[in-house]
C-alpha cells in the first residue's frame, strides 16, 4: 500500500492537500501553516514554530500506537525531524492540530469538515495496509507557498 499526501493549498494559517491511497484520492487533509524559509541554506527545523508549523515534506513510516490524548489507537508518523507524536486524525481547522495531519471528506478555506468520517474510512485501509508490512507515507508539496501567498 503507498500513501502520499500532497499538499495543494496554502494561506497563513493552514495548509490543506489530498491523501491519496494507491493513488486513489482518499480524503482531504489539513495541516499548520507550511514553514516558508526564505533562506534555503538553513537547517529543516530552523524557522519551526512549535504547535503552528506542519512537518517537513519527506517520507515518513506510518505506524498506529495508542495515544493517550485521543485515549484510542491513532496513525503515528516516525522519524519527523524536529517534531514528536505526529499522528493522522480527525479535526476541522489549524485549531484542532499541533503538526498533525487532520482528514476530512470537505474542504473549504483553512477548513475541512466530515472528519471523522474520513477517519473511520481511513483506518481499516490502514490497518490492512500495515497488516502487509510496513507502511510509508510521502508527503510532497505541489507549488510553493511563497507563489501561491504573493
Amino acid at each position: 500500500m503507498r500513501l502520499r499526501l500532497s499538499r495543494r493549498w496554502f494561506t497563513e494559517r493552514s495548509t490543506i492537500g489530498q491523501l491519496y491511497v494507491d493513488d486513489v484520492e482518499e480524503c482531504f487533509t489539513l495541516e499548520d501553516m507550511v514553514r516558508r524559509d526564505p533562506d534555503p541554506a538553513t537547517s529543516a527545523n530552523e524557522a519551526k514554530v512549535p504547535g503552528r508549523t506542519a512537518i517537513p515534506a519527506g517520507r515518513y513510516c506510518v505506524v498506529i500506537t495508542p495515544s493517550r490524548r485521543f485515549k484510542a489507537d491513532l496513525p503515528e508518523l516516525l522519524d519527523v525531524p524536529g517534531f514528536t507524536a505526529i499522528r493522522i486524525h480527525a479535526g476541522n481547522t489549524d485549531a484542532d492540530t499541533e503538526g498533525c495531519i487532520l482528514v476530512g471528506r470537505i474542504r473549504e478555506p483553512d477548513r475541512i469538515s466530515a472528519s471523522r468520517s474520513a477517519l473511520e474510512a481511513f483506518l481499516p485501509k490502514l490497518r490492512e495496509g500495515l497488516a502487509a508490512g510496513e507502511l510509508w507515507i510521502d508527503v510532497e508539496q505541489v507549488g510553493a507557498p511563497e507563489e501561491l501567498l504573493a
